[in-house]
C-alpha cells in the first residue's frame, strides 16, 4: 500500500486517564495533524477503572492498559484497536496480581506484557496469546525493602518496567528501595523474567521512569524523590553510572515530585517532566560521544501536575499531560535547539496519565 504525504502526517494518539472521582470515561482516541498539531476526537474506550498507562504493540494493532483499582482489584486489559476509525475493542482482562498497578509494556515479539505494581511492590509478567489477549500464564515477582526516605520509602514501590532496545532485558524501578532491578527475559512461558543484577541509586532518590538512548548505547532514570537523572552507559543487561544531575530549577527549594523522562527520536535531546511547584519540562542537550547531559532549557506545561508526556514519532511535537488541570498542552518542537514553542492548541480531558502514539 502506497502512503501519501497526506496520510503520513496523521497519527492516532491515544489517552490514559483516571476515572474514579473523575469525569473522564476512559481511554480516549484523537488524531493529531503531524503538519498543524491540532487534535481531533475520534473515539473513546469506557467501562474500565482508571485505565491509565498504556503500552501498544510494534505494529499499533494492540493496546495494553493497567487498570489502577483498589487493593485486589488492580487488572491488565487487553484492547484490539483499529487505527482508522480509532476504535478499541476490549479483548479481555487479567488480574495483575500485585495492587496498584500503574504501568505496562509489551515486548518487541508480542509474547508478554510486564507490569509494575506499586502499591504492592512487584512486577508482574502475563503472557500473551497470537490474537493479542492475555492468556493464564503469569509469574510474579515481591520485592522487599524500604528506603531513606520513612514516608515514601517504608515498603517497595516498582514504578516502571521498561524493556531494553535488544528485547532481552527489563528494567525494574524501585522508587520504594531505591533500585533498578535488571531481570532478563527468557523464552521460558512458565518463568520469562530471571534476575540477573541490581543497581543501587543514591538513598532518598526514588528511581521512578527510564528511557533508552535510540543508539542502545545509553539509558536514563529520573528520580522522583530528588529530581535527579542518573546517565547510564549499557552493554548487554549491564548499566554503569555516567553521570548523575539535578533536573531542578536553579535555586528550587519547594516540593520535589519528578515524573517522566524521554529521549528525542534523533537521540539529540533529553526531556524530563517535573511537578508540584515546578510544573514545566527541563531540557537537556545530549553529548553523542559520552551520553553525558547539559541543560539546554526549560519550557513550562502551561498547566497542573505534567504526570506524563509524549514525543511524536517525527520528532517535531511534545505533548504534556498535565493531570491536574485536565489538558494537554501540544507544543512544536524545535530540532536544532530542541526548545519548544506553544501552537496554541489543546486537548481538554479529566486527569490525563499516559500519552501514546500509533501511526495510522
Amino acid at each position: 500500500m502506497t502512503i501519501t504525504k497526506t496520510e503520513a502526517q496523521k497519527l492516532n494518539l491515544l489517552i490514559g486517564t483516571y476515572t474514579k472521582g473523575t469525569k473522564s470515561e476512559g481511554i480516549y482516541v484523537y488524531e493529531l495533524d503531524g503538519k498543524s498539531g491540532k487534535a481531533t476526537y475520534k473515539n473513546k474506550a469506557t467501562g474500565l477503572t482508571n485505565p491509565s498507562y498504556l503500552a501498544v504493540t510494534k505494529d499499533g494493532k494492540r493496546i495494553y492498559a493497567v487498570c489502577e483499582a483498589e487493593p485486589g482489584k488492580g487488572a491488565v486489559a487487553a484492547f484490539s484497536f483499529d487505527k482508522k476509525s480509532g476504535g478499541l475493542t476490549l479483548l479481555n482482562t487479567k488480574p495483575s496480581i500485585g495492587n496498584g498497578p500503574c504501568y505496562v509494556s509489551i515486548d518487541k515479539e508480542n509474547k508478554q506484557v510486564f507490569l509494575a505494581n506499586y502499591g504492592g511492590g512487584s512486577a508482574t509478567a502475563i503472557g500473551v496469546n497470537k490474537d493479542g489477549s492475555l492468556n493464564e500464564k503469569s509469574q510474579f515477582i515481591q520485592y522487599k525493602g524500604s528506603s531513606a526516605n520513612k514516608e515514601r520509602q517504608e515498603a517497595p514501590h516498582v514504578h516502571s518496567t521498561v524493556i531494553s532496545p535488544d528485547n532481552k532485558y527489563l528494567m525494574v524501578s524501585d522508587l520504594g528501595t531505591d533500585k533498578i532491578n535488571i531481570l532478563e527475559i527468557t523464552a521460558d512461558a512458565d518463568k520469562p523474567l530471571k534476575e540477573r543484577e541490581v543497581v543501587n541509586t543514591r538513598p532518598g532518590s526514588g528511581p521512578r521512569h527510564f528511557d533508552f538512548h535510540p543508539n542502545g548505547k545509553y539509558g536514563y532514570s529520573i528520580q522522583e524523590l530528588d529530581g535527579n537523572i542518573s546517565a547510564y552507559s549499557y552493554d548487554a543487561g549491564t548499566l554503569t553510572l555516567i553521570q548523575d544531575i539535578s533536573g531542578l530549577p536553579d535555586g528550587y527549594n519547594g516540593r520535589i515530585w519528578a515524573a517522566d523522562i524521554h529521549v528525542s527520536p534523533d537521540g539529540k535531546f533529553l526531556y524530563a517532566s517535573y511537578r508540584d511547584d515546578i510544573n514545566d519540562l527541563a531540557i537537556f542537550a545530549i553529548d553523542s560521544k559520552t551520553g553525558k547531559l547539559t541543560l539546554a532549557g526549560r519550557q513550562s506545561t502551561l498547566g497542573r501536575a505534567p504526570r506524563n508526556f509524549a514525543i511524536s514519532p517525527d520528532g517535531n511535537f511534545v505533548l504534556a499531560a498535565n493531570q491536574l488541570s485536565d489538558s494537554v498542552v501540544i507544543f512544536k518542537r524545535d530540532k536544532e535547539t530542541g526548545l519548544l514553542n506553544d501552537t496554541g492548541e489543546r486537548i481538554t480531558v479529566a486527569t490525563p496519565v499516559c500519552i501514546k502514539f500509533v501511526n495510522e
